[in-house]
């Protein structure tokens, strides 16, 4: 396997340019140097023992003395380069393997040649220099280190220094560094494409980690997990905002007393296992225990949940009930209605009715008219679509919009008056929605807020972190007692309405998650305020 590192002396193709981690490789490094220095303290060991040194070559005693000196010296030397890392790593093993096998060949030599037993501990560089290096330079240091035995075993024949000369042992040896390197590069392959795999699927885990925490962090529900000790492993941006909390807390007590006594209690009968968590300055958030078993321990997910925001999954189911029974009932009424209508037409054409009678029979047209738009109203609402939501810039919005209103309209553009932040707005909603909410609230702003006292402003702004819209009009006001009613379905102070256009805009804006609310602002005048998600959160929802 190669190192981390591009400077080599000799380059080796490495079999598929893996290789093992630089901290990993500088330790692998160590060892071996280790090896050397324990090695070369023995040679110098023998050296000094008296009582016997008969395995010395006696004409190359001298030679014996520098070379196992000169391996201690480089092997100290070496120790300096590599601790400290003077040089690349690849040039320092290659240096440790080829001077391994120029000296132990020396010593082999010195000793009493291939007899003595030392030509063996080649193998152990060599394979060392395939685990290190590189699989196919092992193949190299192998060829080197034949080479070396084959010259010393020719030189000692040539110079009968030595009595005993095997030209096959040396040979066996030599296949054995060959089998040794053959061996060592299978091993450092297979070392290469186990690295390799166990690097993608850590790429891989972390990718799904970050992935886990992207979505658990912009959850639009607060999730807080616990021990059974109530410390807090982890806890998400959302419940963070839910409690009103800046930091992560360490201890569930830090978040509510009322939430730790609530989980205590939970713990001891498991039942129930959720509550209502009063916050103060806004209202309750919904909270549920679950249980969540791992393999190393035991820990409980706790998720907050506005309670607005669990009502309106609660009132759009059964909205979606009463939507498909309204539309049934609808369809009933109009069948007869529409028969009614046509009768009442047909009878006012009559020459010989009375005054009164004409009177009566515009009465029942009025009031014809008047049911069919409420049909409508109750047809549109149950046939409304999804919301499809996307990003949009508020101002830039709320400028065309104003432009397409007054002219569709035809009032004059100085009847509205649009105050715009400077701070740029995203806002996540369904624009169609947006609209048809926009248009209630301009249209009752005419009708209802007596345009001719002063224009009637819209307001983009930035309200408790998200962007809103104010329609504030000139009119008296909603009375105190009105106030209750003014979102129900069918309520108004208008003889001509039906009751509906605030209701739908209130379902569409909670079909988005938006917050639409009324308030008397200074003199009485009448404020509807649209508060919407802000696009920059990216929330999920659960």
């Amino acid at each position: 396997m190669a190192a981390n590192t591009s400077e080599t002396l000799f380059p080796c193709p490495f079999s598929k340019g893996y290789g093992i981690p630089a901290r990993q490789a500088w330790t692998l490094l160590k060892v071996f140097l280790i090896y050397r220095l324990i090695l070369a303290s023995l040679f110098i060991a023998l050296l000094y023992q008296r009582s016997d040194s008969s395995f010395l070559n006696p004409s190359a005693n001298d030679l014996y003395i520098y070379s196992s000196q000169c391996y201690l010296i480089l092997t100290v030397i070496s120790i300096i380069g590599i601790f400290w890392r003077l040089t690349a790593y690849t040039t320092q093993a290659q240096l440790l393997i080829f001077t391994d096998i120029i000296l132990l060949t020396l010593l082999m030599h010195a000793s009493g040649g291939i007899k003595s037993g030392i030509g063996i501990l080649l193998a152990v560089s060599i394979a060392s220099g395939g685990l290190l290096i590189g699989g196919l330079c092992a193949m190299l240091f192998a060829a080197l280190a034949s080479l070396s035995v084959l010259t010393e075993q020719i030189f000692t024949s040539q110079t009968q220094s030595v009595n005993t000369v095997s030209y096959t042992y040396s040979g066996m040896l030599g296949a054995t560094f060959f089998t040794i390197a053959l061996l060592s590069y299978i091993l450092a392959k297979r070392s290469e494409e186990t690295l390799q795999l166990a690097n993608q699927q850590k790429q891989t885990i972390v990718k799904l980690e970050d992935l886990n925490q992207y979505i658990i962090q912009h959850l639009q529900s607060g999730i807080i997990i616990v021990d059974r000790r109530q410390r807090v492993q982890m806890v998400n941006e959302a419940a963070l905002r839910l409690a009103n909390l800046t930091a992560a807390p360490h201890h569930l007590g830090e978040i509510s007393v009322a939430l730790a006594q609530a989980f205590q209690a939970w713990l001891s009968d498991s039942n129930p296992d959720s509550i209502l968590l009063p916050v103060p300055g806004q209202s309750e958030i919904y909270s549920r225990f679950v249980p969540l078993s791992t393999s190393h321990d035991f820990f409980y997910m706790i998720i907050l949940e506005d309670i607005t925001l669990y009502n309106q999954r609660l009132q759009q189911s059964k909205l979606a009930s009463l939507g498909r029974l309204t539309a049934s009932i609808a369809h009933e009424i109009r069948n007869p209605l529409g028969a009614i209508s046509h009768a009442g037409q047909l009878l006012s054409e009559n020459q010989d009715l009375s005054n009164q009678d004409h009177r009566l029979t515009d009465i029942i047209q009025t009031h014809c008219q008047r049911v069919n738009r409420i049909i409508e109203d109750i047809l549109q609402l149950s046939k409304r679509n999804d919301s499809r939501r996307e990003k949009i810039h508020l101002q830039l919005w709320l400028d065309a919009y104003l432009r397409e209103f007054t002219t569709e309209h035809a009032v004059t553009p100085a009847t509205f008056e649009l105050l715009q932040t400077n701070e740029p707005l995203y806002a996540f909603i369904d624009p169609n929605h947006l609209k048809q909410i926009m248009d209630n609230l301009c249209q009752n702003a005419l009708k209802y807020g007596k345009p001719e006292l002063g224009r009637i402003m819209l307001h983009s702004f930035i309200f408790q972190h998200s962007p809103c819209i104010e329609v504030i009009d000139n009119g008296s006001g909603i009375s105190a007692e009105h106030l209750n009613h003014l979102f129900e379905p069918f309520f108004t102070t208008s003889p001509n309405g039906t009751g509906l256009g605030l209701y739908i805009s209130r379902e569409l804006a909670e079909l988005n998650q938006a917050k639409l609310s009324y308030h008397l602002i200074g003199n009485h005048r009448s404020c509807f305020r649209l508060c919407l998600m802000d696009a920059e959160k990216n929330l999920i929802e659960l």
